[in-house]
């Protein structure tokens, strides 16, 4: 199996997640802090996914990636963290309780 087909249930289950919250309030504002949260993790991953493969720590055999690398990590690996800035806040959002108003229990 192929690191492209590992990746591509949590892309599909963050798409599927992110949009059940379309319609929550705060969508536009939650999305550009994952984008701003996706754009420092992916910088991060690139920094120490190529510090941790120059020193050996592990390979990735290139019959099961894409061939596309940023620097020594696939491209592959940065998918996880992408996934994790937008899976994280839909799933915060859509477990908090609904906002809105009760009725008051008449006696």
């Amino acid at each position: 199996m192929t690191y492209i087909l590992i990746v591509v249930p949590f892309v599909v289950l963050t798409a599927v997640v992110v949009l059940l919250t379309v319609r929550r309030p705060g969508f536009g504002r939650r999305m550009t802090a994952s984008v701003i949260a996706a754009g420092l993790l992916v910088a991060l991953t690139a920094v120490f996914d190529n510090v941790m493969i120059a020193a050996g720590l592990f390979t990735y055999p290139d019959a099961l990636i894409s061939g596309v690398r940023i620097g020594l990590a696939p491209i592959e690996d940065f998918a996880y963290p992408v996934c994790a800035a937008f899976l994280v806040p839909a799933v915060f959002t859509l477990l908090e309780p609904s906002r809105a108003p009760r009725r008051e229990a008449r006696s």
